[in-house]
């Protein structure tokens, strides 16, 4: 009986190989050549083939000896960090936050700028990319792709911005001018999503496979993860739930003409104030009136009842047709209702649906955008540089 040589075969078990090395590089730190050999499998010899050829291209360097028994001290060796770097830029209406980060994911590099005097999407963004990259001491050109969190809408098929309610000038043919001018791959995506990508990664749904977010600050949004992966829709406005109709708001016809959606003018922060002060909580920003009525006793225990109910309408709509385990709520709101106000979000839901998802606030507490663009980012690098080591 005869078998078929498969082509390449031995290229691409070379290329497996490197890329689990590399990968447990990362998650284990520095490793010696026959640790390596003996957390992948593989005999000493290819190991220490494997460990040359990583070498060689740059993508690992040797950080230090291993104290052993008799003869030589082994080398340990570790993914070296300038072998390629990653840009997350979080976009908003009044501000720019831009982090650059090498291919083990720390950051090193950090910028915020305001956006109130400009009306130039190319110049911020390239401000901001240039003076995080020079902060982290790194060359514009080791930068591999730069991912920016952006609300509204983005285009699935050519991956531009289509619609963006509080970024006026941010538009089509924005995607190709940037990559342009940085000369670098750049990806938009929303926001929110960006959110959920982090929150997934290290926050309240890491692990979790299906989950639902829902994004309460000065707007409302939504993220779906299925299966460990996003869902944008045909037309990337999966997730816009802030046009979500509801009863007792007005529902406006023309998206175009700006107006308020239905659903973020019952649960935006705008709302929420007003809401809060009726309760005789008057506070700087939504948030904090948020926070205040967990430790304000009667008043803030029927202003948080008042606000889960709002944002019940919300889950409550999505979770009847997803049926997601979990929600989480996030953004400002969401992050300073606490569990005070996760648990009367599901108690909420529960009494007017079917579905009984656990509700909780989330696990993150500083940039999730930011973090979510890292990672989108991160992944795809590694992807790139660990899966193309042979030559």
């Amino acid at each position: 009986m005869s078998t078929t040589r498969l082509p390449g075969t031995p290229r691409l078990l070379r290329a497996l190989n490197d890329r689990a090395a590399l990968e447990l590089l990362l998650e284990r730190g520095p490793l010696t050549r026959a640790r390596i050999g003996e957390l992948t499998g593989l005999s000493k010899v290819t190991a220490s083939q494997l460990v040359e050829r990583l070498e060689e291209r740059g993508l690992v360097a040797r950080v230090g000896e291993q104290a052993g028994g008799r003869g030589p001290n082994a080398q340990l060796y570790a993914v070296r960090p300038g072998s390629a770097y990653v840009v997350g830029v979080d976009v908003g209406p009044d501000r720019v936050v831009a982090a650059c980060a090498d291919i083990t994911g720390a950051v090193v590099g950090h910028v915020e700028q305001s956006t109130r005097d400009t009306d130039d999407p190319v110049g911020v963004v390239h401000n901001a990319v240039v003076q995080a990259v020079a902060s982290a001491g790194a060359e514009l050109a080791g930068v591999r792709r730069i991912v920016l969190g952006t609300p509204g809408l983005v285009d699935p098929g050519t991956g531009d911005i289509t619609f963006a309610f509080n970024l006026p000038r941010w538009h089509r043919g924005l995607l190709a001018a940037l990559r342009d001018d940085l000369h670098t791959p750049v990806v938009f995506e929303n926001d929110v999503n960006l959110a959920a990508v982090a929150e997934a990664q290290s926050g309240a749904a890491r692990g979790v496979g299906d989950f639902a977010l829902i994004w309460a600050g000065a707007g409302v949004g939504l993220a779906i993860m299925l299966g460990g992966r996003l869902h944008h829709g045909s037309n990337g406005a999966a997730g816009e739930i802030g046009y979500l109709p509801v009863p007792g708001v007005p529902i406006p016809r023309d998206v175009s003409r700006r107006a308020k959606p239905a659903f973020q003018q019952l649960a935006a922060a705008d709302a929420v104030r007003e809401v809060a002060r009726e309760h005789g909580l008057d506070a700087p920003s939504a948030a904090d009136a948020v926070r205040a009525a967990t430790t304000a006793g009667a008043a803030g225990e029927a202003f948080l009842d008042e606000l889960a109910r709002r944002l019940a309408l919300g889950v409550a709509s999505t979770c009847v047709v997803l049926d997601p385990p979990l929600v989480v709520l996030a953004g400002e709101i969401g992050q300073a209702g606490g569990a005070a106000l996760a648990d009367r979000v599901q108690h909420e839901v529960a009494a007017i649906t079917l579905v009984t998802p656990r509700v909780v606030a989330t696990g993150l507490t500083e940039e999730p955008i930011l973090q979510g663009a890292l990672r989108t980012a991160l992944d795809a690098v590694r992807d790139e540089v660990f899966g193309s080591t042979v030559g």
